[in-house]
């Protein structure tokens, strides 16, 4: 007799279990004022990593951000209080980098930036300009676990710029509301 718990199909006389992640139709996308938004998100071990544990979440994350026309997802923005984002396949394929990124970090910007009009999965109908470094370098762990460092430019900084504010509890409204106080600040001297 199987033990409890899970689905047991029986075959050839001896049950075995069947191991199976139920699909989710779509996650929900987190909006502001979440308190999850506004919160840096716990780092991830990685052994649970090696594990695997994260990559029906990861898989998941792909779809919700497909399904939702964006080019980048972190976790918090499905509820998640983990230190993971995801970005477009077809911008990390044309620049020879993986989509889904553990425990990121950003340890360089260049002091070359540009401007440019964004918008979020997490803040409906709301577009801003947002300043932002033109080149940075990222260390992550990749779904597979492996650590990895590398460099990015243009298009692609910024989503990961981007996904990296989200992890630490910014979003562009926050980062609009930033320029804003400084300006103010500097009018005022």
């Amino acid at each position: 007799m199987p033990a409890r718990g899970g689905l047991w199909m029986l075959s050839r006389g001896h049950f075995s279990k069947i191991n199976f992640r139920p699909t989710l139709i779509t996650m929900e996308i987190t909006k502001i004022p979440n308190k999850i938004l506004a919160k840096k998100m716990e780092k991830v071990a990685v052994d649970d990593i090696k594990s695997g544990l994260y990559k029906g979440l990861i898989s998941d994350m792909r779809t919700a951000m497909v399904e939702n026309n964006g080019v980048g997802l972190a976790a918090n923005q499905v509820g998640k209080d983990l230190r993971i984002f995801v970005v477009d396949k077809k911008l990390a394929e044309e620049n020879n980098v993986p989509d889904a990124f553990i425990n990121p970090e950003i340890t360089e910007y260049s002091k070359e930036s540009d401007e440019m009009e964004e918008g979020c999965l997490s803040v409906p109908d709301y577009w801003a300009q947002i300043k932002r470094a033109k080149k940075i370098k990222i260390k992550f762990i990749d779904e597979n676990g492996t650590k990895q460092k590398i460099k990015a430019k243009g298009f692609l900084a910024r989503v990961f710029q981007h996904e990296t504010d989200h992890l630490n509890g910014l979003t562009i409204k926050e980062r609009t509301a930033e320029v804003r106080l400084r300006t103010d600040l500097l009018s005022n001297k």
